[in-house]
Parts: structure tokens; sequence; C-alpha cells
């Protein structure tokens, strides 16, 4: 049974993971229009996240973590459009750095690795709640 409950701290990790992931992705794709007012002020810079295995010593098993939320420092995009407030002398805007299909790509990548590590509880549950009802008898 230990190894069942084992299972399922491993994918609560996932789960905790894969979540604070698409919590990022949608701060992504929430602020993909977002310009600065000025020539000045830097548009919205695109988040990544990072994961990283962590030993539980308690009982010896691997989980995830996130490791890092960070700024993406890729360039911004251009948009000429020389009667805009924030465009520079030259008439170009700077955009955020966000390319929402990719933040799609990745937002549908942790709901499919979100899905996966609940089935994983969901059936580890199920196996112990099997093995109680043997015991019983």
């Amino acid at each position: 049974m230990s190894d069942l409950y084992d299972s399922m701290m491993v994918s609560a990790s996932g789960l905790r993971a894969q979540s604070l992931r698409m919590r990022v992705v949608a701060e992504n794709l929430a602020n993909a229009n977002s310009i600065g007012v000025s020539p000045d002020e830097d548009p919205y810079r695109r988040k990544t996240i990072s994961f990283q295995e962590t030993l539980d010593r308690q009982t010896g098993v691997a989980t995830v973590k996130v490791a890092e939320v960070a700024e993406d420092t890729s360039d911004f995009r251009l948009r000429y459009e020389p009667g805009h407030p924030a465009a520079n002398a030259q008439g170009y805007v700077r955009l955020p750095n966000v390319e929402p299909m990719v933040e799609s790509m990745d937002m549908r990548e942790a709901q499919r690795a979100y899905e996966a590590n609940l089935t994983v509880i969901e059936t580890a549950r199920k196996m112990l709640a099997r093995t109680v009802d043997l015991l019983k008898t």
C-alpha cells in the first residue's frame, strides 16, 4: 500500500506543478497585447516556468516542484504605428514577446499532464479502496 500512496504523492506534486504552469500561461495570454503607454515603458514580458526533481526525504520518493518562474529575455516584437503614444522616434511600438499560438500549445500540454496525474491518483485511490475491502473479509 505504501507504493500506491507514494504514486499518489508523486502525482499530487505533478498536479501542483502543472497548475502553476497553467496559471503562468494564462497570465501570458492575458497580457499578449499589454504595451507601455510611452516609448520608454516596456511592454509585458513573457514568463517561463521550469521544473526540478526533488527528493522527499521522509519517503524516498522523487517528486516535481517548480524551480523558477522567470521572464523570457527574447526581443519584443515591433509594429509600425507612428501615431501611437508608445511609438518610438522611428514610429515603432514595442509589443510583448508573447506568441499566443505557442502559449496555447503550452496550455494544452499542461492540461494533458494535469489530467494524466489526476488519472494516476484516481487509479491509485481505487486500488487502495479495493485492497482495504479485501482485507476486511
